[in-house]
């Protein structure tokens, strides 16, 4: 079941690859510097 985060809240840690090919987790940048998250509906897609 996925649960919704409240404003202010730790986003859950993942990994990803970057668009240099680089595999990068959120924990990586935890207490050394901020990070914006973005979340967006699909490319082309009204809405």
């Amino acid at each position: 079941m996925k649960r919704l985060l409240s404003i202010g809240s730790l986003a859950p840690d993942f990994t990803l690859v970057d668009d240099s090919g680089r595999v990068v987790t959120l924990h990586e940048f935890r207490g050394k510097s901020p990070v914006l998250l973005v979340f967006y509906v699909m490319n082309a897609t009204p809405g």
